[in-house]
């Protein structure tokens, strides 16, 4: 065991149940419970614990109240680190007696990333995946060599260990992601170079959705196969949910009636709206039930039959309804799909036994193969969404950055999630830890909407308290939804918490507050000391456009990460965004968690000028000098490659503390 982990906990077998990663993340968790309760006791565990995954997911309260009142005689003793440890591993193994090797949602795709000692996978979920990555990865240059891949052995794993698989995975998913130029591809990597293609792939994966809190790039290196399974779930599952929002499939509008269900539409997550799209197909069929889940309610089969009729009633089997035997009807349903052409995501066995996960992507790819809505739409309601423009893209880069935090409720429209304040609460408390006062705060969830004016007025306090601009801003203001209010407040919060990480690493400025134009004198001194005449005169300059600037000062402080002979003059628009895309990619090769778009730097949007120059100086300051100018060569010595990797390691791993985090 490393010293790192006796600073957690001194107890020797505890060290040997957990890895570091996972103590980290539980030690989160444990903070943060103990926080909103003012101190934590063995009575507070079996309601607190809900949030854990298997503990949470395999058990109910009242089961684990019966079996912590069963273990120990005073539920009011206080629970110090070790003994909230004791407690989880017993009601684990509790777990796992209960629910057998299968493990009830093993890598349910949202909450993949968090702890578990399971460490079970669904074989289904791998094959299910590998036929995935088999079918849209088959004609990639790279990649041909690996591919097909065996679903019945573990090849998935050992060919995820360079880090190119789920690199490319990611632009299958979220086309553009990443600049490919940027992955390292040779046929022999170092470790270095291996370690490098992980930063990049997590730090993007962050920047599409994934929650990858706890998880580092040694998770991928040493193929940990259920925290792999884990982001290849979530990347997938991006990519099959991908046009259920109004803007790449308009048609949905015929599932809402006005425009205030519009509103709705606008605001639910594409699992739900998914939902509503199978449910509104179902009633036309005359289903009298209504599908809330994609494990429970759709076991029979009944649904599934029912929907696919009403979809391609071509196809159609009179006995699918007819036959009392659900595994026999599940058959018949995936007859009915293959017919369809839609591809297999789960077998039979898969639908009975209630596999959310794969539910989930067999009715996301029907809806992709065919969705059943008329191709004329209601124009009129269609007229009142919002125009893609800067303020989108700006919710979208909040948006990601407060998920990659791994808050327990994720966040799928700032301007609609956020307006109970607990979500801010949390962020505040992950940005400033300590500054929230949880004895006056209320869980959601919240019927009564005074309770979330009470944690609104909390946020805008504690805005207040950290100098943010907020003149006649109350707290009815955010439970009321006003977007510009939002994003002013959630642009201020991310850029205290920028300001506040390069504070706390520069440890020589005596306690002064960084400022906006302390870094943008970094940025032009570390340029100029490069040797080149490039400088920004602000961050709103519109000669950075071309990207040159950023380059150059990628390259200042890290000098083998720009390929030159990749960058273009940047005179064209063209030319521009191919420099933009690779600079991000370059960024959170290194190390960087940013979440601009290329159109953020060719627009010069100031904000997200300004958070890609911080992170990149976060980043240069957090990593000593001499870790930074060792050459490329193959032959490099292996201790000096693993000092480097071992650097980049603890940098990239997301940690759940904001100050660990990093994230711009």
């Amino acid at each position: 065991m490393s010293g790192h982990w006796g600073i957690l906990v001194s107890d020797p077998w505890l060290q040997n149940q957990f890895t570091q990663v996972e103590l980290r993340g539980l030690k989160s968790q444990f903070m943060s419970m103990r926080r909103e309760s003012g101190r934590l006791t063995i009575g507070d565990l079996a309601s607190k614990m809900s949030r854990l995954k298997v503990v949470g997911e395999n058990l109910s309260e009242e089961e684990r109240a019966s079996y912590i009142q069963d273990l120990y005689q005073s539920t009011d003793e206080e629970v110090d680190f070790e003994l909230f440890l004791k407690v989880y591993l017993k009601l684990q193994t509790f777990a796992s007696s209960r629910t057998g090797s299968s493990a009830k949602n093993s890598s349910a795709f949202l909450k993949a990333a968090t702890t578990t000692l399971l460490h079970t996978i669904s074989e289904s979920e791998k094959s299910s995946y590998v036929a995935h990555i088999n079918n849209y990865l088959a004609g990639d240059e790279f990649l041909k060599k690996y591919l097909p891949i065996d679903p019945l052995t573990n090849d998935l794993f050992e060919i995820a260990k360079d880090g190119v698989l789920l690199c490319k995975l990611i632009n299958v998913a979220v086309p553009g992601t990443i600049d490919e130029r940027a992955i390292n591809t040779k046929r022999l990597l170092n470790p270095w170079e291996r370690n490098e293609n992980h930063t990049l792939c997590l730090n993007s994966a962050k920047a599409i959705g994934c929650t990858v809190v706890n998880i580092g790039t040694q998770d991928f290196i040493e193929g940990r196969r259920h925290l792999v399974l884990g982001v290849i779930s979530q990347i997938i599952k991006i990519q099959l949910l991908a046009d259920l929002n109004l803007r790449k499939t308009p048609q949905l509008v015929e599932l809402i009636g006005d425009s205030k269900d519009m509103e709705e539409l606008l605001s639910l997550s594409p699992e739900k709206i998914l939902l509503r799209w199978m449910n509104f197909h179902l009633k036309k069929a005359g289903y009298k039930k209504i599908v809330s889940n994609f494990s429970s309610d759709v076991k029979d089969a009944e649904a599934y039959a029912h929907l696919l009729n009403v979809l391609a009633p071509e196809f159609s089997n009179p006995s699918t309804l007819a036959v009392k035997n659900p595994f026999e009807r599940a058959k018949l349903v995936l007859e009915h799909a293959d017919k369809m052409g839609c591809k297999r995501y789960l077998t039979a066995r898969d639908i009975v036994e209630g596999s959310p996960n794969l539910n989930l992507a067999f009715v996301a790819h029907i809806f992709q193969h065919r969705n059943g809505l008329p191709t004329q739409t209601k124009s009129s309601l269609l007229e009142t969404l919002p125009d893609d423009n800067q303020d989108s893209r700006e919710e979208r880069a909040f948006r990601l950055w407060i998920n990659s935090f791994g808050h327990s409720t994720y966040i799928n429209n700032v301007f609609e999630d956020l307006r109970n304040g607990w979500v801010l609460l949390e962020t505040l408390d992950k940005v400033s830890p300590g500054i929230v006062n949880w004895k006056i705060a209320n869980k959601p969830p919240i019927k009564m909407p005074f309770k979330k004016v009470e944690n609104c007025n909390q946020v805008v306090k504690i805005g207040k308290q950290l100098k943010f601009s907020l003149v006649n801003v109350a707290g009815n203001d955010i439970v009321q939804g006003y977007k510009k209010l939002i994003l002013a407040y959630l642009w201020q919060l991310m850029r205290y918490n920028i300001l506040q990480l390069l504070k706390n690493l520069r440890f020589h400025s005596h306690g002064k507050e960084i400022t906006d134009a302390d870094i943008l004198q970094w940025a032009n001194s570390k340029v100029s000391s490069s040797g080149s005449q490039s400088r920004m005169d602000s961050f709103k300059d519109k000669s950075l456009s071309d990207g040159i600037f950023f380059l150059e000062l990628l390259s200042s402080v890290q000098p083998r990460a720009v390929n030159w002979g990749l960058v273009t003059k940047g005179v064209t628009d063209q030319e521009k965004k191919m420099n933009a895309t690779y600079i991000i990619s370059i960024a959170r090769k290194l190390g960087c968690s940013i979440f601009l778009l290329p159109e953020d730097i060719t627009e010069v949007n100031q904000k997200m000028i300004l958070t890609l120059t911080a992170s990149i100086m976060y980043w240069f300051l957090k990593h000593p000098h001499e870790e930074r100018t060792v050459g490329t060569s193959d032959s490099e010595s292996g201790s000096q490659l693993e000092t480097i990797s071992n650097s980049t390691l603890d940098d990239s791993a997301s940690d759940s503390s904001a100050e660990d985090n990093g994230n711009m």
